[in-house]
């Protein structure tokens, strides 16, 4: 009997125990169901935090792309996504040895990058001498995470990438296909800063095609989107976020009627999704400006559907596709009972003039195009997918793309927390903006800045200055012919006054690997990390906004509060930036 009754207290203790440990678990609300948001709430939950993640959507995975296939670079290009390709045991096949490289179709005809040196000598040097000049740009850049290091390479940002092709008289052909490979992997060249141009160009030079483009992932990258969604134990669809309320205790997240408060925030939606939010403490005007103010690069995704493969066999697996006549990139891919699909990327203003189409009247236009240079193809087509992130409110185009004047202004804005929130997306990502890897590293910074948060540290702003004027002098020296060239003068002669070198700014560091998931638990019923409480008339928060004033009281007494482990990632071991998908399509 008193060892029944014994058992019965230890149970009762037991249960109290729990609960009374349940309530001091720490807590996070992810904000965007995209690749970065479902990366940092997977890692925030590997290191036992009580996860919640909102998605304002029916569905998960963001701007994940529409095609069924996707090439992937190797773990040198792509270490982070190839982790979690590893993690979750995705399925992957080698890259056929022919799509390592681009190839174009030029006025209907299939062009290798051999047939076109044999059978347009012409477009071909062009390609390579504009290939050649990019690369002397990339090269002037000394550290891509701070572009502007020199007077000269701030200057860059004034122009756009359009006036500096006019001035390198490329032939027409060229031109055209020069122009769809920019705004397939940006924006429009008109639109286009030169110096994030060259910053991008930076951050990939020294890489191999062969590298880029080492793999395919079987299913694409909505198959790694689900991979994720399957282990997160919280999520909530449908749940536009309206608000976001920060207090000396926590954050409250709204949703309609209904709050769901935690210890911190994850924000991770595009700049036009954040627009839609209201913050208190409100952001300031440098912030808001952003928001408003940063290009995306324009983008809508058809899927064309044949019944049989239409065009030249060897053509039919190729990874990339330039065309010069208003198709856009193409990619096509083998469909399943002896079909073929064509994904074809609109972009830039060609995305831009068909905002105002139909979605079938958008795919009769390209299938006009298609048609005419494939006679077979009406009769062989069975339907089409389309996506059009150039006309959804949420994402205002597809990915970050710095405009003229945008880095001088917001460059690495929104590395730093805001007080409780921290922020994701692929446009916090300064090396990989608008790539599967940008997503998921800035999942991963977001997810140990909440842990550094949590753990009492603070986040001083990102310093990117001139650099000293001996560093100056030296880029100076070694690239003064190239920018007289281009320029009609170089700015080599005004010296800037000395300038005391900054420290280096910290950069995101991938945390360490996470362990295998266990068996997938339900994405939905579990325990609730977030505790939802009808919406109250919010009190004014008393605080300044966070940008305004230090995030913690420890912040003067230890200015070196910063991790160590936070160490800038090397440029040396750049992601791919495959071009027909991202976060480009995730968040």
């Amino acid at each position: 009997m008193s060892v029944g009754w014994l058992r019965a207290c230890a149970l009762v203790m037991l249960g109290l125990f729990s609960v009374t440990a349940l309530a001091k678990d720490k807590t996070a609300i992810v904000i965007g169901g995209g690749l970065s948001g479902l990366t940092a709430a997977y890692e925030l939950q590997n290191k036992g935090w009580q996860v919640t993640l909102l998605e304002a959507k029916p569905s998960m995975g963001g701007r994940s792309g529409m095609a069924t296939s996707e090439w992937i670079g190797n773990d040198k290009t792509q270490p982070v996504l190839n982790k979690y390709v590893s993690t979750f045991k995705l399925g992957t096949t080698p890259a056929p040895e022919f799509v390592r490289t681009p190839s174009y179709l030029i006025d209907g005809e299939y062009f290798s990058a051999a047939d076109l040196a044999t059978k347009q000598p012409a477009t071909a040097e062009a390609i390579k001498r504009y290939e050649k000049t990019v690369d002397d740009l990339a090269r002037s850049i000394d550290d891509p995470q701070n572009p502007a290091a020199t007077n000269t390479l701030h200057a860059l940002d004034q122009i756009t990438v359009a006036s500096w092709l006019d001035r390198q008289n490329l032939p027409t052909t060229a031109r055209q296909l020069i122009n769809q490979d920019i705004r397939t992997h940006y924006d429009e060249p008109s639109r286009l800063s030169l110096l994030y141009f060259a910053q991008q160009n930076r951050v990939y030079r020294g890489v191999s095609d062969r590298d880029l483009r080492a793999s395919r992932l079987v299913g694409g990258s909505q198959v790694l989107a689900q991979a994720f969604v399957k282990q997160i134990k919280t999520i909530k669809t449908n749940s536009p976020v309206s608000a976001i309320v920060q207090d000396k205790d926590g954050v409250t997240v709204k949703v309609g009627s209904v709050g769901y408060q935690a210890d911190y925030v994850v924000l991770a939606v595009p700049l036009r999704a954040l627009n839609k939010i209201a913050l208190t403490p409100a952001l300031d005007a440098q912030h808001l400006a952003a928001i408003k103010g940063t290009n995306y690069g324009w983008r809508d995704q058809i899927m064309l559907k044949f019944k049989t493969p239409v065009w030249e066999p060897k053509a039919r697996m190729s990874g990339e596709i330039y065309s010069n006549t208003g198709l856009g990139m193409l990619w096509i891919e083998p469909a399943l009972k002896g079909g073929a699909n064509v994904v074809i990327n609109l972009s830039g203003d060609n995305a831009r003039v068909m905002q105002a189409f139909g979605d079938k009247q958008m795919v009769d236009q390209v299938l006009i195009r298609l048609h005419a240079f494939y006679p077979q193809a009406r009769g062989s087509f069975t339907g089409y997918e389309i996506r059009r992130y150039s006309t959804d409110p949420s994402m205002g185009g597809a990915y970050l793309a710095y405009g003229p004047g945008q880095i001088s202004k917001f460059w690495r804005l929104w590395e730093r927390p805001l007080q409780r929130v921290a922020f994701a997306g692929e446009h916090t990502d300064t090396l990989y903006p608008g790539t599967l890897e940008g997503a998921l590293r800035t999942g991963q910074r977001a997810a140990s800045q909440v842990e550094d948060l949590a753990a009492g540290k603070s986040f001083e702003p990102v310093k990117v200055v001139p650099a000293a004027a001996a560093a100056a002098g030296a880029v100076a020296a070694k690239k003064g012919n190239f920018f007289s060239n281009l320029f009609g003068g170089s700015d080599d002669e005004k010296k800037p006054e000395p300038v005391k070198a900054p420290e280096p700014a910290p950069a995101p560091v991938a945390p360490a690997p996470a362990p295998t998931p266990a068996v997938a638990p339900a994405p939905v019923e579990a325990p609730k990390p977030a505790t939802p409480v009808k919406a109250e008339p919010a009190k004014k928060a008393t605080a300044k906004p966070a940008a305004k004033k230090p995030t913690a009281k420890t912040e003067a007494k230890k200015p070196a509060a910063k991790p160590a482990a936070k160490k800038a990632e090397p440029a040396k071991k750049p992601a791919a930036k495959p071009a027909a998908t991202t976060e480009t399509k995730a968040q």
